[in-house]
């Protein structure tokens, strides 16, 4: 048995708390946010203690999740992390690239396992797609393409788009093509009543010379959860919301040059329906496990660093107006 006790009861901290409260061979041990009537009411939903403070926690878990403003990750990772537990923090890792380090380097001295909640990379589509690179079922990778799009979330205070919606798509492109080198992006304001940027075209270039474009933003009527892969072999759309792909491809029959209006083509295209499983659970599962087998989570701490790395690039590209190279 997992004892598990989660740091937070925002929109994240909540949903945590139900998926462990559900979830063997976890016992949800508690609940900590200094709003204590919330975290009453919370764990009085799950049947287990709230706490005040995350600090009167500790001693009874073996890991936490930490579901708090980004601002607050680093001091209370860092903790957990001398006490001896293992941690999964949402994303984004914290609020700067030296903190996360720091933090990585901590878990690896401590032997204690740091996972970072990029919770797309547990998406059913993202398993599919980085199965059928790797095996060339699609051909060549030669360009990505996502748009995550919606209305603006009342929940967000701390950070802008790149930080809250652009680590998703930087983190799966890394994990479904390799290391990102270069950052070039356009974005800003267009909402005045917030002081971070609401909408940005993020583009990537990779290590192997292939690119990338993010578009994020929070001014869309309309939420839209897709990546799409242009390969040598097929066009891939990946629907997030639905856990759907769709296969494109087409050849070409003989052609009358004579009639050029008509062109034979043959169109294939194959819509696939995946086993839905919640994004969250299979990422609570896989930090579970990565504890019980002292093995790497499916997103590390180094990997949450990386993904910060690139977006903090990317928000330095929309300022200066230049292209970051990654180091």
């Amino acid at each position: 048995m997992i004892r598990i006790g989660v740091i937070g009861t925002g929109s994240m901290g909540r949903n945590h708390a139900r998926v462990c409260a559900d979830t063997k061979p976890v016992k949800l041990t508690g609940i900590a946010d200094s709003d204590t009537a919330l975290s009453k009411k919370i764990a009085k939903q799950y049947d287990t203690t709230p706490y005040s403070s995350y600090k009167d926690l500790i001693s009874s878990i073996d890991a936490a999740i930490i579901a708090t403003p980004t601002i607050t990750h680093y001091d209370i990772a860092k903790e957990l992390l001398h006490q001896g537990k293992h941690v999964l923090v949402e994303k984004p890792v914290c609020d700067s690239v030296g903190h996360a380090q720091e933090l990585v380097k901590l878990a690896e001295k401590q032997g204690l396992v740091f996972a970072v909640g990029h919770i797309e990379r547990h998406n059913p589509v993202v398993n599919f797609l980085k199965e059928g690179i790797n095996e060339g079922k699609f051909g060549d990778l030669l360009t990505l393409t996502s748009k995550r799009v919606s209305n603006f979330p009342g929940r967000i205070r701390d950070v802008g788009v790149i930080l809250d919606f652009g680590v998703h798509d930087i983190d799966v492109m890394r994990y479904l093509n390799g290391e990102i080198t270069k950052v070039y992006t356009k974005a800003g304001t267009f909402n005045k009543n917030i002081s971070h940027e609401d909408h940005a075209t993020i583009m990537v270039t990779f290590e192997n010379n292939t690119c990338g474009v993010i578009e994020v933003n929070w001014l869309t009527p309309l939420k839209i959860r897709k990546l799409f892969l242009t390969c040598s072999k097929h066009c891939v759309e990946a629907d997030y919301i639905n856990q759907q792909v769709t296969l494109s491809s087409s050849s070409f029959e003989t052609i009358d040059e004579g009639n050029l209006y008509r062109v034979p083509i043959q169109y294939n295209v194959d819509h696939i329906t995946l086993q839905k499983r919640e994004p969250l659970r299979n990422e609570i599962e896989d930090f579970v496990e990565a504890i019980q087998h002292q093995k790497q989570p499916l997103v590390t701490g180094f990997d949450g660093m990386q993904t910060l790395k690139i977006a903090e690039a990317a928000l330095q590209s929309y300022t200066n107006g230049k292209e970051v190279k990654i180091t």
